[in-house]
């Protein structure tokens, strides 16, 4: 089993000008294949006037699934590059569409790659790629007295505190990757003298920073 993936971490936007011509460039993630095509039908619907709206998505944490149109450019010259960025970054689970607004002039086979490609590259980076991995979430419960001790054992560690809220005891929610969790459970439990309280673990994909 695959224990990480990159993605991106939200939808995101970015447009280039090439000889008049308008690339709006569009990501987002999409775990299935039918997030991947509402997206795709969101995107053509905003662009209903556009001369193309050409994509690509990868989805599965081993790139199994590939899809792509060149919405009527010539073959190969967008749909396929645009594929080729996604590999290239090694991200899946994701979705490009790149709208083309005609502005007169011919680019040629080589002028629609470049464009194309350069549209997907403007589009992912808008979109945030992101690390996500197999992590463990933990609901943890400390008193008073043990919360200075444990926050900075903890900090030490890669692993992530939030929601901490005080009530009659210190709670927080601790995530750590799963690869990493059995040393950061020993270091809570060691830095709190075992009087700390973790619930079991729910285990799931995270995002963290690539």
């Amino acid at each position: 089993m695959n224990t990480e993936y990159l993605t991106v971490s939200r939808p995101g936007a970015d447009e280039i000008v090439i000889q008049k011509s308008r690339f709006i460039g569009y990501a987002a993630p999409a775990a299935s294949e039918e997030e991947a095509l509402e997206f795709i039908r969101s995107i053509r619907e905003k662009h209903r006037d556009a001369t193309h709206n050409c994509y690509a998505y990868i989805i599965g944490s081993n790139q199994g699934t590939i899809r792509y149109s060149d919405d009527g450019e010539p073959s190969g010259t967008a749909g396929l590059p645009m594929v080729d960025v996604l590999k290239n970054r090694g991200l899946t689970n994701c979705a490009v569409v790149v709208t083309r607004y005609f502005g007169g002039t011919l680019l040629g086979t080589g002028g629609l790659v470049r464009a194309y490609t350069q549209g997907c590259k403007i589009a992912v980076e808008a979109a945030g790629p992101v690390r996500m991995e197999l992590t463990n979430t933990y609901l943890c419960s400390i008193p008073y007295s043990c919360w200075d001790s444990v926050r900075y054992a903890l900090e030490k560690t890669s692993a992530l505190m939030t929601d901490v809220s005080y009530t009659d005891q210190v709670s927080f929610m601790l995530k750590t990757r799963v690869s990493e969790s059995e040393e950061v459970v020993k270091a809570a439990l060691a830095s709190s003298g075992r009087k700390i309280s973790l619930s079991d673990p729910e285990t799931g994909f995270e995002p963290w920073p690539v």
